[in-house]
């Protein structure tokens, strides 16, 4: 492993005169964001570089690209029309409904497999597309539909199902097929998201550690413990890659209006046998982790399913949303809490402009976060499992 692929991001405000060679060490491509202060850029880097580029004060991250996966849902079922409500269960949950503020004026990024364009859920939304993948334009697989009927999607036979109806511009990033995607393409995609001056980014995946790990051994032929050593150095670097991009984004405050990232923290947990912690990108400090919660007698309880170590939690477990090719489905998974959250976002961010002018990514996090709360939860819920509780919507 002489020589690998990496992901740098690095600042250019700073000149460090015996680093001026970098330029050198560039086989690939590299990506600007908005406020033009600092660059993605991916590199094949031999030890010796990345040795030398981890000295250089302007490198804020180096990690390899990840394989990235779909957090499948758990369970997709048809559902049956007549028993529902004029809303779903995760409406209601979130209080959506009840806020004067939908979102107008919000510009929403969905980091997924693409969105159905032609469903009527989004009718009159203008959404700006481009594809990561290698795979057609058109969301094929309905996850990225699902998502965005959630964040924003309009009526649909008389059932709301989206969190923000007010929101009329849509970010469409399509970074997920058949083959996964890659922790190099998300990063891509969120500078992407940025230029196109989205204000909340919504993301349902996770980094696939044990493909990584099966890659490593066909790649190299080496014994799985110095691979799973390997492979735990990659993931965190991969997190640091994300917290260091959560941490720019953040900067984008002193551009304009500020962003806000929101990311699924996953499905591998089985109570009560095990919990598994929150997996890259949700990882990331300054990320917004989300955790999945479901319906039961006494309140809202955390899915079984569902990672700990999360920031907020949200409606997760059977959820009603656009189904591709027209009509609704149900699913269940973080992926399904997660465009709540990001809806709630929006409709805090809307509420954060009319009151100061402008949106400010810190504020905005601490205020959703802050959003939640355990009310309704069943009772003596340990906060790991469900963070500050169930998001709500801004009433004021």
């Amino acid at each position: 492993m002489s020589e690998s692929k990496c992901i740098i991001l690095r600042t250019k405000n700073i000149l460090v005169p015996t680093m001026d060679n970098l330029g050198s060490f560039i086989k690939e491509k590299a990506f600007n964001l908005p406020s033009d202060d600092i660059e993605l850029i991916e590199a094949e880097l031999s030890t010796r570089e990345r040795r030398d580029l981890r000295r250089d004060p302007r490198v804020r991250a180096i990690a390899p690209p990840m394989p990235l996966k779909l957090i499948n849902p758990v369970e997709k079922k048809d559902i049956d029309m007549g028993i529902l409500s004029s809303s779903t269960w995760g409406i209601q949950a979130v209080r959506a409904s009840e806020s004067p503020y939908d979102g107008s004026g919000i510009t929403v990024a969905i980091l997924d497999t693409g969105i159905d364009s032609t469903h009527p859920a989004f009718n009159g939304i203008s959404l700006v597309q481009r594809n990561f993948t290698s795979e057609e334009d058109a969301d094929i697989h309905g996850h990225g539909t699902h998502c965005a009927g959630t964040i924003f999607g309009r009526d649909v036979e008389g059932i709301r199902i989206g969190v923000a109806q007010g929101v009329n511009r849509a970010v469409i990033g399509k970074v997920l097929g058949d083959g996964g995607g890659s922790s190099a393409t998300i990063a891509q995609a969120i500078q992407w998201a940025i230029s196109e001056r989205a204000n909340i980014i919504s993301m349902s995946l996770g980094i696939d550690f044990p493909g990584y790990v099966d890659l490593l051994v066909n790649t190299y032929g080496y014994d799985i413990n110095p691979v799973t050593s390997m492979a735990l150095e990659a993931y965190r670097q991969n997190i640091n890659l994300f917290t260091e991009l959560a941490r720019f984004v953040e900067t984008q405050s002193a551009f304009g209006d500020g962003i806000v990232i929101v990311a699924a923290s996953g499905n591998e947990s089985k109570r009560p046998d095990y919990e598994i912690a929150v997996a890259p990108p949700a990882a990331g400090t300054g990320i917004i982790a989300v955790g999945a919660l479901g319906e039961v007698d006494t309140g809202f309880k955390e899915a079984t399913f569902s990672n700990n170590q999360v920031d907020v939690s949200a409606p997760g477990v059977g959820v009603v949303s656009a189904a591709l090719g027209g009509g609704l489905t149900s699913m269940s998974g973080t992926s399904m809490a997660t465009p709540h959250v990001a809806g709630i976002a929006a409709l805090w961010a809307q509420r954060q402009r009319k009151m100061n002018g402008s949106v400010e990514s810190r504020s905005l996090i601490a205020q959703i976060i802050a959003s939640g709360t355990t009310d309704t939860l069943e009772p003596n819920i340990e906060e790991e499992d469900v963070g500050t509780g169930i998001v709500q919507a801004p009433h004021s």
